[in-house]
Parts: C-alpha cells; structure tokens; sequence
C-alpha cells in the first residue's frame, strides 16, 4: 500500500496534515477506532506457548536454564513478529491492488513490480485470487488510495479505492486474511464497518498533497460500502448493512471525543508530582 503523504506517526498515533509542509492536526481514521479496547492477552499468550512448543531446541534446553531462556524471549515476541508480518504482507497484497486499479485507468503504475515483490515472498496466489475477483465483479476505479479529511469532526484518512460495481458507487476496504482450517477465509472485523463510515462522511479529498490542494467531496451520497478480504484461496466481498451505519458513525464521534481528552490529558502536564515532607515541628 502507498504511505499518504499526509500521514504522520506522532506520539497520540497516526496523525494527518493538510499539506507536505503542515504540522499534523487531526488523527487517522485507524487511530481512533483504535481507542476502542482490545483484550489480546489470551491470543499473545497462545502464541508464545504455540511458538515455544513448536521449537527445535526445546528438547534440548529442557532443565537448563541457560538454554532456556533464550528459547523463551524468542516465544515471548512471537505475537509481535506475526502481527509485524502479518502488516508486511497486507502492505504488499494492497499495492498490487492498488497498481491494478491504476492500470485500469491509464495512469502511470507498477503492477510488475508489485507481482515480484509478491513472488518474492511466495504470495502470488493472493494476486491470483484478486484479479479473479476483480473480473468476476467487473469493477470499474475510480479512485485509488484516495486521501480525505472531514473537519467538523476532525479526522483524515485514507480509503483504498472509490469504484462502480454493476453501476453503483461503491467505497472499498481491502482486508489481507489468512485461511482456517477448513479452507475458508477467515472473517473480517466488523469495526470496519466503522472505518467505512467515516470515509463515506467525508468533506473533502486531496489533489496535490505538496499544495495543500483539496476538493469536496464527491463520494458520499449513499454508496454501498465494501470489505473486501483478500486470501490465497480466493476473495470474499462483505457489504456494511445500512441499518447499522447510523449508529456506527455515533461511535466512532465518542471514539474521536475519547481521543481528543487522552491527547488533552497527555499535554496537560505530569499527572503525578513529588511531595516533601512536613518541615520539622519547633
């Protein structure tokens, strides 16, 4: 996937400015929803535990400390190490299909590069799996990576395609998933439906990020908004229920409020102070 140009990694999250040369002012869609609590403990805890029992050298530190411990910092990021390239690989799967969309459009793209760096980690089958999607729904772009700010709330983000499909507009999240067991593809998280909301509730999109150029909105009169997950055995499209995006967008404004008092909360000054004691009694 492109970075936005606009984007910016700060200590309150990812952040967006108005142009090349702008101070960052209002967070990512992604950083908001990510005020929204995880427990991710048990699943962390299932990975080391799956990745310590699954070592080579287990049997042979086993009663020996020094060998031990070692083996146990390794399974100890072995959460961290599977999310790092879990990312990697979803960056890689959404240029492709981004370089897919601009080639559809005529415009200058890299689809080679992007199917060698995928051959290159032996994931040519989500490319695969993709490009028969993209010829069984006859999708026509748009636009790509569009980049948009909504500043009554304050947020930006960045929506991966804007497309007709079967003659509706359509705004689309492209979502990297493994397989189960069965051979299925595993399910996508509905706190996308949130991140589709807030793109759909957009003001305005960016033309030339090094400018500041930016124009209104012209995506947001009802279009079907689409989770596209992206696997090696093949590519399943969920559309958000109508019926629900009124109340997703009302939390994804009390997720933006909660961010708003953290990054307040964090500015405000050192939440605890030194106390002396009590000067000596005469």
């Amino acid at each position: 996937m492109t970075q936005p140009a606009l984007a910016h990694a700060t200590e309150f999250g990812r952040m967006y400015g108005r142009s090349l040369n702008d101070t960052p002012s209002v967070p990512s869609i992604t950083t908001v929803i990510g005020m929204q609590a995880m427990d991710l403990s048990g699943w962390a805890g299932y990975m080391a535990a799956s990745k310590l029992a699954a070592h080579p050298g287990l049997v042979e530190a086993a009663g020996r400390s020094e060998k031990l411990r070692p083996l146990v910092r390794e399974a100890a990021n072995a959460a961290e190490n599977y999310r790092n390239e879990a990312a990697a690989r979803g960056d890689r799967v959404h240029f492709y299909a981004e370089q897919v969309a601009l080639r559809a459009l005529d415009r200058e793209h890299e689809v080679e590069r992007a199917q060698a760096e995928l051959a290159e980690h032996q994931e040519q089958r989500f490319a695969q799996a993709f490009d028969a999607w993209w010829q069984e729904y006859r999708v026509q772009p748009l636009a790509p990576e569009v980049t948009i700010w909504n500043q009554s709330v304050g947020y930006a983000g960045t929506l991966d395609l804007v497309a007709e499909i079967s003659g509706r507009l359509c705004l689309i999240d492209y979502k990297t998933k493994g397989t189960d067991r069965n051979g299925e593809l595993k399910a996508v998280d509905p706190k996308v439906v949130m991140q589709l909301v807030a793109g759909m509730k957009a003001e305005e999109s960016l033309l030339d990020a090094r400018a500041g150029q930016w124009e209104a909105w012209k995506y947001g009169q009802e279009p079907l908004l689409l989770a596209v997950a992206i696997g090696e055995t093949g590519v399943r499209p969920m559309r958000a229920n109508p019926s629900v995006l009124p109340q997703q967008w009302y939390k994804f404004c009390a997720l933006h409020r909660l961010w708003e008092r953290n990054t307040a909360a964090a500015q405000a000054g050192e939440p605890l102070l030194p106390l002396a004691p009590p000067r000596p009694t005469p």
